[in-house]
């Protein structure tokens, strides 16, 4: 493992202004997306949608610092023949993989998940790296309910993490580690940080167990929020305030950035949030973004899979990502939404 060089590409993923697309929907959730917009999910249709965003010269070039992608895109090419990892790096952007396989229910834990792909992984990093893939993505899911987490999903979950981080770093790959609080819930945002405390502490222990190095890897955690059922739902300020203060009670300075999934958050509340986290400040560690819908849900509605929309896609994009490298710095406005809506 060559600390020096992880660590290099780690703090270009979170290079001030710039954050990750997370463009790593697997089959089926891509249907589930394609399906609201009437598009038919197939082979073609999925490698014409990612073509068009990669293919947004200002989003990719000015405000994308890395993208993970699926198994199937990272070995596609575009429609002249140019390999899809190919226009990620002429854009300046960092190619990454997400390698999990997905959840599974976790064995005496009704209503838990654990997340499998941990069999052959190394070998599996190995053909990623050489295919240009030079960061990974793996994520683990914590559920809010009654009686649950249990610890023993917290604690297999992080354990999971950190054997996965391990591996990636053996291979010379970024780990990005992604230990996802949901907000499904009807809980409030106090219980949603007391349970992403303990899901971070965990974490952090397994890493440091299992010999991961801080500075070679990324965070992509929840922020701390109400869920999305609460009677009360927590304002711009305390999100910002309670997440920063969860960041600093449980993530080492030596990570060198955070990079948050908008996880489920309106487009306009993920950048919001963020905003508000970067205008506080004063923090060890580069606060960005790493969102999938957050930043794709209006690019796809633009271009409801016809050609002739291609354009009206690329400025959908363009626009989210703009928003949100604004609001890694702390200068997003509201107002700059209402005047592209305009």
């Amino acid at each position: 493992m060559n600390l020096v060089d992880l660590n290099k590409v780690a703090q270009a993923m979170v290079m001030p202004g710039k954050g990750i697309l997370a463009a790593d929907e697997s089959s089926g959730t891509i249907k589930k997306r394609f399906d609201a917009i009437n598009v038919e999910s197939t082979e073609d249709t999925r490698r014409d949608y990612r073509e068009m965003l990669f293919r947004s010269k200002d989003a990719m070039s000015k405000y994308i610092s890395g993208v993970i992608l699926y198994d199937e895109t990272i070995w596609q090419k575009a429609k002249d023949g140019t390999p899809l990892v190919q226009l990620i790096e002429q854009a300046g952007a960092i190619p990454g993989i997400k390698v999990d396989e997905g959840t599974q229910p976790l064995p005496g834990c009704p209503g838990e998940l654990v997340t499998a792909g941990l069999d052959k992984l190394g070998e599996r990093l190995a053909a990623y790296y050489k295919q240009g893939a030079r960061f990974a993505k793996w994520r683990a899911v914590i559920d809010i309910g009654k009686d649950i987490p249990s610890m023993t999903a917290i604690h297999v979950n992080a354990h999971a993490l950190a054997r996965y981080a391990a591996l990636c770093q053996a291979a010379q790959i970024v780990p990005i580690v992604e230990p996802e609080v949901l907000m499904d819930g009807d809980h409030d945002i106090d219980r949603c940080y007391q349970v992403t405390q303990r899901v971070l502490n965990k974490t952090f222990q397994e890493l440091r167990v299992q010999r991961v190095a801080l500075e070679g890897m990324i965070l992509k955690p929840n922020m701390a929020v109400s869920g999305k059922k609460s009677p009360k739902q927590a304002s711009v300020g305390e999100v910002a305030e309670k997440t920063i203060r969860l960041l600093k009670s449980c993530v080492p300075a030596a990570v060198p950035g955070i990079a948050f999934l908008s996880g489920g958050q309106s487009d306009e509340d993920a950048t919001a949030h963020l905003d508000a986290m970067n205008r506080i400040g004063g923090l060890p560690w580069k606060l960005s973004f790493s969102y999938g819908r957050a930043l794709q849900s209006a690019p796809q509605k633009a271009w409801s899979g016809k050609s002739e929309n291609i354009a009206a896609g690329q400025r959908a994009f363009t626009h989210r990502a703009r928003m949100n490298s604004l609001a890694s710095k702390g200068e997003w406005k509201s107002e700059l939404e209402q005047r592209n809506a305009a």
